[in-house]
């Protein structure tokens, strides 16, 4: 039998919850993740993938749910959004994506006290035995690497 290791998951499962929001600027948000700033929205590596390349497009004010946001925010969240699709699609290459929202626990967000979209890069076979049979998932580049690969296109677009 393979064994399979995720070491960082434990790190989530057993660790200590952090006090305050961990998108929220001055909180507990993990700075070293962010990949670009907007005006009332930016864009942000998920500390815990489902893929390579997964983001999150976060408003910057702490709202909870899509009704609070107003229209600035909802126009840059979708701006934001294509923005990263496109860089993805530069930097990673993929076949398709997810893009979504989980409103509230019973919809699965893990974090619901802060609205954000997930972009989920995907390719054909990223979906394997081990996330269907043994709720692991394999994430084939680690993090901090595929954020200095996705830096590099963020700070480009920044320059223009």
């Amino acid at each position: 039998m393979n064994s399979i290791m995720a070491p960082g998951r434990m790190e989530y499962i057993k660790g200590k919850k952090p006090d305050g929001c961990i998108f929220c600027k001055g909180s507990v948000r993990e700075e070293g993740l962010v990949l670009y700033e907007g005006e009332t929205c930016y864009i942000m590596m998920n500390k815990y993938p489902y893929t390579s390349g997964h983001l999150l497009v976060i408003p910057s004010r702490h709202i909870c749910d899509i009704e609070e946001a107003n229209a600035e925010e909802k126009m840059e969240m979708m701006e934001l959004t294509d923005m990263c699709v496109r860089t993805l699609k530069k930097a990673l290459v993929p076949e398709g994506f997810n893009i979504g929202m989980n409103l509230g626990k019973a919809a699965g967000a893990g974090v619901d006290n802060h609205l954000h979209i997930h972009v989920v890069p995907r390719w054909l076979g990223d979906t394997n035995f081990t996330t269907v049979l043994g709720e692991v998932r394999v994430i084939p580049e680690d993090i901090i690497k595929t954020r200095n690969t996705l830096l590099h296109y963020f700070q480009r677009r920044e320059e223009r």
